[in-house]
């Protein structure tokens, strides 16, 4: 635990409040839906005379123990408490008014990481939209902000671009709570719901999480450290290419390469050339033992963040993409859909929010062109997300 201040989580405000003792709820969680002690909110909330009727879980499983696939989550049964688990990346990604029966709430404490296409912000969306059809109040237990909410960053989701990472348009990196968003969603979007957003004590926009006090337990697989959420907002971008983000390894998202980089110390030393601010490239190879390139040879770099402050993670994620695409244009490629549900839009365009990048790399366009073009947007949506800020 970081030295610092002690920041309250939602849940733990909503577990002293004792608002639903003797009532039941349906709980959204996943393992890191844990307070500064690594008690579980379903335990906290127990504790406290709350039944849990339901429990529903996003994209990699109530226990977080699934990789990246489609449809990819049984429903089944908690062992330990008892209690059905709804998988919500499913043949359903929205709670049925079954699944909602007899419930007097449905309580959301989800970690989010900061980053548009992360699809637990959608889940939540989701779940409020459902519980809105049948009149049922949502309780969101608001969480930092890994990454921060001073720093907004990255191109804009734009129409026709809509899909599960990417459902309201966003930019990329932007710096909200899942509280916030949630209140964004529900009154700018229209959702409707009965909602109640639950803040948190002690954390303010300029928090990064190892200013907070808490542990940091991963969200997801592929999110195993604190630092890979930093980069996280730009190398998620790989996932649109056939260059490997280093799944498969125990650094994704920090590590990326490609079989045809053979001197990663070339590769390495043209990007520290580009003088990104706040970030060091050190020449790196590894073999995934799992996704893309398994088993192979992959040249690339490691992302050292020098100055997180300064760090531009999306503008770094494009300059990654066009030093792997100038390296060896005839061996990049654009991964093929389907991607999250999605069968006919390339897949970066569905990351990305739109199909600028694709086709401004075609067009000789640079990195620094193409951040330029996504200022205007954030600087618009900063004054739009004003009303939902609650710290």
């Amino acid at each position: 635990m970081a030295d610092g201040m002690a920041v309250l989580l939602g849940s733990d405000i909503l577990a002293d409040r004792a608002l639903l003792r003797g009532r039941t709820i349906g709980l959204v969680c996943n393992p890191a839906s844990i307070d500064s002690q690594f008690r579980h909110v379903i335990d906290r909330l127990e504790a406290e005379g709350v039944r849990v009727g339901a429990i529903f879980g996003p994209q990699h499983g109530f226990r977080s123990d699934l990789q990246e696939n489609m449809i990819e989550s049984p429903h089944g049964e908690d062992a330990s408490r008892g209690v059905r688990v709804y998988s919500l990346y499913s043949e359903t990604r929205m709670p049925t008014a079954e699944m909602l029966a007899g419930l007097d709430a449905l309580v959301i404490d989800l970690q989010d990481v900061g980053t548009r296409i992360y699809t637990y912000i959608y889940t939540m969306a989701n779940c409020m939209m459902a519980a809105a059809k049948v009149g049922l109040p949502v309780i969101v237990c608001d969480r930092p902000n890994p990454i921060g909410g001073h720093l907004v960053e990255g191109p804009m989701l734009y129409e026709g671009f809509t899909s599960f990472v990417g459902q309201y348009p966003i930019p990329m990196r932007h710096g909200m709570t899942i509280g916030e968003l949630a209140k964004m969603f529900n009154e700018r979007f229209g959702i409707g719901a009965k909602l109640e957003v639950v803040a948190m004590q002690g954390w303010s926009r300029t928090t990064w999480w190892d200013q907070t006090g808490l542990s940091w337990v991963l969200p997801s697989p592929n999110i195993p450290t604190f630092e890979s959420a930093i980069v996280y907002p730009g190398t998620v971008l790989f996932e649109g290419t056939n260059v490997s983000e280093a799944r498969g390894t125990t650094k994704p998202f920090e590590l990326c390469g490609a079989p045809w980089v053979s001197s990663p110390e070339r590769f390495a030393a043209d990007l520290n050339a580009r003088q990104l601010p706040g970030v060091v490239f050190r020449p790196h190879a590894f073999e995934p033992v799992f996704h893309k390139h398994a088993g192979v040879l992959c040249g690339g770099c490691q992302i050292h963040i020098t100055d997180r402050e300064a760090f531009r993670a999306v503008e770094t994620g494009v300059a990654l993409i066009d030093a792997f695409r100038a390296e060896s244009p005839e061996q990049f490629a654009w991964r093929e859909p389907p991607y999250e549900y999605e069968y006919t839009i390339p897949p970066i365009d569905i990351l990305f929010g739109s199909a600028q990048l694709r086709e401004g790399l075609a067009l000789g366009q640079v990195t620094a062109d193409l951040a330029q073009a996504w200022l205007a947007d954030t600087d618009t949506f900063c004054r739009v997300r004003e009303p939902f800020l609650l710290y």
